[in-house]
């Protein structure tokens, strides 16, 4: 009996460590372009917020433009600007 609960014990020992090593985190400051928002890595590289965000976390983006965005960049179709009416 006491073998079956240690060969148990290390099972769950094991299948806790795999959990552990799959887990990504990102804490700590990021250090990040006042302009671009790009995020430099620990090696020095810049890497877009997106692409360093991804890998080292298990966060996904998807993407769209908010209102505010899209007034500015479309001024010119929107109805609500002097061009557009």
């Amino acid at each position: 009996m006491a073998q079956k609960a240690e060969e148990e014990r290390e099972k769950l020992t094991s299948q806790l460590q795999q959990a552990l090593a799959e887990v990504k985190t990102l804490s700590g400051l990021l250090p990040t372009c006042a302009s671009c928002k790009n995020i430099r890595d620990d090696k020095g590289n810049w890497n877009q917020m997106e692409v360093y965000i991804r890998d080292h976390s298990q966060a996904e983006f998807s993407h769209g433009i908010c209102p505010d965005c899209a007034k500015k960049l479309y001024a010119e179709n929107s109805k609500d600007t002097e061009g557009g009416k």
